[in-house]
C-alpha cells in the first residue's frame, strides 16, 4: 500500500471515529437534556405530556365542525388545556381549509402560550394527517398510498413522502400520521386505498421508502417531519369486513403477513406508531400488552412513541366493553404500553392517570418511560429550539414542480386492466361522449383525507385543477359531456349517486366514435365508508348497461378506492382502466394516457374479485385452489379474480426468457442469485415491473401457492433487452411456523417469473 493510499484510509477512519463521537455526543446531550426536564416535572406534568386534544376543543365560533362556518382560536381555552391541564400534543384541523400563513398564525399562537406561559417551556407536539397532501389551500395532493403502490416505484413514494413533508413543515406541523402500513386483504374494508396493497413484501417496501421520505437524515430538518406508522396491527382484516369490528387472526398468520411491514418501519427509523381501533380474538390492541410491549417494543425494539388512534382508550368501555370505567380504561392502557392518548375532546384522561398513580395502580416511573419517549421525540424534532416554522421559508409549497412529480406519480400508478383489440390509445381527433359520475368530480379523483376529514369538499378547494372531462377537454376539441349519473354537492354520504338523464347520454353517444364511462365511488374514509355492496350502485350498472347497448365502444374508466364488482358488464366493455385514487393530477394523467402521450405502467398492488364472495389474496393456500380426488364431480375448486394480483397492460409487450439460477441446491446459509432476460417487444419504449416469486412446495405449516419475495421496476427502448437480477437468501424462504417463530426448512422450491418457473433444492432446516 503506497503512501497516498495508507493517508486516504487514515482519513476515512478520521472521520468515521469523528461521525460516530458526533452522533453518540447528540445523543447522549439529547438523553440528558430529558432527564434533566423529567427530573423537574411534576407527576400532573407528566400525565399531560402523555395527552393529546383536538383542535375542536381549543376553538370558538359558529360550528368548528361545520365546514361552512366560521372557526378561530380561543386564546383562553388553549391557555387553560396548556397551562393548567399542562397537554403536551394537539391534532386535527377544524374549521375552514387554511393556508399557510393562516396555519403558521394558528401553530405560533399554541406555542407562543406554550413556551411563554409554562414553568418548563415544553413546546407542544402538533400532528396531522397529511396522508396524501397536507390540509391546507394549495397544497400538492399526490395520488393515495394505493395509487403509489400500484407505481411499483419506491424512489416516487420517497420523493412524494418529501415534498409532503416539506408542505406540511411549510404550515408548521411536524409530524403526520402516516404511512399506513394496514394490509389490504379484504376489498369490504372502507380504509383499503390508505395502504399498499395485500402484500406484506410490497407494503414493507413502500413503508420504508414513505419513512425515509418524511424523515430524512435528520428529523430536525426544517423540510423533514416525524411519520407514524399505522395502524398496528392487524386493523385491516375485520372479519365482517366493516370498519373497527373484531377481526379473527391466528398468530402464525398475524406474524407471517401482518407484522413484516411494521417490522421494516421501525427498522428504517420510524419515530412513531399508532394503534389499530379493533381488536383481535377478542382482546383490543389498545389493551395487549403482548402486542405493544412484548412484541413492538420487545421483539422489533421500537424504542419511539405508541399513540392511540381516535376517543381509542374510552372505546375500550364504550366499544369493546373490557373496562367498566374511563379511568380502568386508561389504566389497561398504560400498562399495555400506550404512551399518548388522543383523547381527544376532554381533559379527564389526565385526571384518572393522575389518581391511578397516586393509588399505586400505575407506577410512576411506568409513566416516566412514556414521557420519556415523548420528550425525545419532541428534541429530535427540533422543537425547544423551531417549535414553529415561517412558511415565508417554504417558496417551493404547491409550485409546479410538486405537482409534476404528483402527476408522473399518477402516470405510472394509473393501470391498464383491458385493451381488446389494441383500441388505446385513440387518436385526439376521435369524437367521444365522456359520462358517469366521476368523470368532472375532483373529489372521487382524491378520495379521503383530501383537504377535510372526507374530502367532501374537495370539488371547492381543487377547483383549479383538472377533473377528467376537463382535461380530456384540454387535449382534444372533440369531447362531449353528459352525467348520466352524478354524486350530489356536498353529501358527504359517499354512497349517494343520482340519475341525471341516461337518456340524454344515449342520444349524445350517436354522434361519437367511443363513449368514456368514469364510474366507481365518491370519497369516504373510515366508519362512515362501510359498505353493504361491494357492487358498484344501482343506477351506475344503468348507466353502463345504457351506454353499452348503444354499441359504440366502451372504454371503463374505474377511479375507485377499493375493487368494486363488475363482472357483469366487463365482458361487454372494449377497455378497462383503473384509476385508483390519482389525486388533483389524476385527470391530466388519464388524458396523457388516453391519448397515447405516456405509456401506461401500474399493476395491480391487490386481487381485483370477480365475485362478493370470492375475496381472497394471490398468497392463499394450495387447498383454496386444488381440485378433490374424491369422486365428487361437482369440483368448483377454481378462483375466479377478475384480474390477478401484479396484472397490468402497457402499450408495448414484453417477452421473459432464460430465468437462471446460480444454484440448483444451496444450504440455509447461501444466497441465491436469481437473473432473468426481459425483452421490449413491442413498438414503443415502456416500464415494466418484473416480479419474482417463490413457492415452498411443502412445508410443516400449509404454504400459500406463492409469495413475492422481490420486484424490480424496469424501462425499455422498443427492441431493448435487459437482464434483472435478484438475490435470495434464507429470509426470503422462511415462514412462521407451529410455534410462531421464524423457520426455513429442507425441500423443493420453485422460484416464478413471468411466465417462466426454475426449481431448487434448500438442503437444510434453520430456525431464525
Amino acid at each position: 500500500m503506497n503512501k497516498l493510499k495508507i493517508a486516504a484510509v487514515f482519513l476515512f477512519v478520521a472521520i468515521s471515529i469523528g461521525l460516530y463521537s458526533a452522533n453518540g455526543n447528540k445523543t447522549n446531550i439529547e438523553n440528558e437534556k430529558v432527564e434533566k426536564l423529567l427530573a423537574q416535572m411534576t407527576l400532573e406534568e407528566k400525565v399531560g405530556q402523555m395527552t393529546q386534544v383536538t383542535l375542536e376543543v381549543v376553538s370558538k365560533g359558529d360550528s368548528p365542525f361545520n365546514m361552512k362556518k366560521p372557526w378561530a382560536l380561543d386564546q383562553e381555552k388553549v391557555k387553560d388545556i396548556i397551562i393548567n391541564h399542562h397537554v403536551g400534543s394537539v391534532l386535527n384541523t377544524a374549521g375552514e381549509v387554511r393556508t399557510p400563513k393562516e396555519w403558521y398564525e394558528v401553530i405560533k399562537s399554541i406555542q407562543d402560550i406554550a413556551i411563554n406561559n409554562t414553568r418548563l417551556k415544553i413546546p407542544v407536539l402538533y400532528g396531522i394527517d397529511a396522508i396524501h397532501g397536507m390540509y391546507s389551500a394549495g397544497a400538492t395532493m399526490f395520488p393515495q398510498e394505493i395509487s403509489m403502490a400500484a407505481s411499483w416505484n419506491p424512489e416516487l413514494v420517497r420523493k412524494s413522502s418529501e415534498v409532503i413533508a416539506y408542505e406540511t413543515k411549510a404550515c408548521g406541523i411536524p409530524w403526520t400520521f402516516n404511512p399506513t402500513l394496514d394490509l389490504g386483504i379484504d376489498p369490504r374494508w372502507p380504509r383499503m386505498w390508505e395502504a399498499y396493497g395485500e402484500d406484506p413484501y410490497l407494503q414493507s417496501v413502500m413503508g420504508v421508502a414513505s419513512v425515509k421520505g418524511y424523515e430524512g437524515g435528520d428529523v430536525s430538518h426544517p423540510n423533514h417531519v416525524a411519520s407514524c406508522l399505522k395502524h398496528y396491527i392487524g386493523y385491516g382484516a375485520p372479519k365482517s369486513g366493516k370498519d373497527r369490528t373484531p377481526a379473527w387472526i391466528p398468530e402464525t398468520f398475524l406474524r407471517e403477513y401482518f407484522l413484516p411491514p411494521f417490522e421494516a418501519a421501525v427498522k428504517a427509523g420510524a419515530k412513531s406508531v399508532m394503534v389499530n381501533s379493533g381488536e383481535i380474538n377478542g382482546m383490543p390492541v389498545h389493551a395487549s400488552k403482548k402486542l405493544l410491549t412484548d412484541i413492538l417494543r420487545g421483539e422489533l425494539g421500537f424504542e419511539g412513541v405508541i399513540v392511540t388512534d381516535w376517543f381509542d382508550i374510552n372505546n375500550l368501555v364504550e366499544r369493546h366493553h373490557i373496562a367498566a370505567t374511563q379511568k380502568e380504561a386508561a389504566k389497561l392502557a398504560i400498562l399495555a404500553g400506550i404512551d399518548m392518548s388522543m383523547v381527544p375532546y376532554d381533559v379527564e384522561f389526565t385526571k384518572n392517570v393522575i389518581e391511578l398513580v397516586k393509588e399505586g395502580e400505575i407506577s410512576e416511573e411506568r409513566i416516566n418511560e412514556s414521557v420519556r419517549r415523548i420528550l425525545q421525540m419532541k428534541i429530535e424534532l427540533g422543537l425547544f429550539e423551531n417549535p414553529y416554522t415561517d412558511y415565508k421559508n417554504y417558496p417551493e409549497y404547491g409550485k409546479e414542480k410538486h405537482h409534476q412529480l404528483a402527476k408522473v406519480s399518477a402516470h405510472e400508478s394509473i393501470t391498464l386492466l383491458k385493451n381488446e383489440k389494441d383500441i388505446l390509445p385513440l387518436k385526439k381527433d376521435a369524437k367521444i361522449l365522456v359520462t358517469g359520475p366521476n368523470a368532472n368530480s375532483m373529489r372521487s379523483l382524491n378520495g379521503g383525507w383530501t383537504y377535510t376529514w372526507q374530502g367532501e369538499y374537495t370539488n371547492k378547494h381543487a377547483a383549479n385543477h383538472n377533473t377528467i372531462v376537463e382535461a380530456l377537454k384540454a387535449q382534444s376539441n372533440s369531447i362531449l359531456f353528459e352525467e348520466g349519473v352524478r354524486y350530489p354537492e356536498g353529501n358527504p354520504d359517499y354512497r349517494a349517486d343520482e340519475i341525471v338523464d341516461i337518456q340524454k347520454a344515449v342520444k349524445a353517444a350517436k354522434n361519437v366514435d367511443y363513449i368514456v364511462l368514469c364510474l366507481g365511488e365518491n370519497s369516504y374514509t373510515e366508519k362512515p365508508g362501510d359498505l353493504d355492496d361491494l357492487t358498484l350502485s344501482a343506477n351506475q350498472l344503468a348507466l353502463a348497461n345504457a351506454m353499452i347497448a348503444t354499441k359504440k365502444p366502451v372504454i371503463l374508466v374505474l377511479n375507485e378506492g377499493r375493487p368494486r364488482i363488475i363482472s357483469s358488464f366487463e365482458d361487454k366493455v372494449k377497455a378497462v382502466v383503473q384509476l385508483y385514487l390519482p389525486g388533483n393530477e389524476g385527470g391530466n394523467a388519464f388524458a396523457d394516457i388516453l391519448y397515447g402521450k405516456v405509456n401506461p405502467s401500474g399493476k395491480l398492488p391487490y386481487t381485483y374479485p370477480r365475485y362478493v364472495n370470492d375475496l381472497i389474496p394471490y398468497y392463499h393456500k394450495f387447498s383454496a385452489s386444488t381440485a378433490h380426488n374424491d369422486g365428487n364431480i361437482n369440483n368448483n375448486h377454481e378462483i375466479k379474480a377478475q384480474y390477478a394480483f401484479g396484472y397490468g397492460l402497457s402499450y408495448t409487450t414484453f417477452k421473459y426468457e432464460d430465468l437462471a439460477l446460480s444454484e440448483t441446491t444451496i444450504s440455509t446459509d447461501d444466497e441465491l442469485e436469481v437473473s432473468i432476460k426481459v425483452t421490449n417487444t413491442g413498438q414503443r419504449e415502456g416500464k415494466e415491473v418484473v416480479h419474482l416469486y417463490t413457492t415452498d412446495v411443502v412445508a410443516s405449516l400449509s404454504p400459500s401457492v406463492k409469495r413475492l419475495r422481490k420486484f424490480e421496476k424496469i424501462n425499455l427502448k422498443a427492441g431493448e433487452t435487459t437482464t434483472v437480477k435478484f438475490t435470495i437468501n434464507k429470509n426470503d424462504l422462511s415462514f412462521i411456523g407451529h410455534d410462531n417463530k421464524p423457520v426455513v426448512e429442507a425441500g423443493e422450491f420453485i422460484i416464478s417469473c413471468g411466465n417462466l418457473q426454475q426449481k431448487f433444492q434448500l438442503s437444510d432446516t434453520k430456525q431464525l
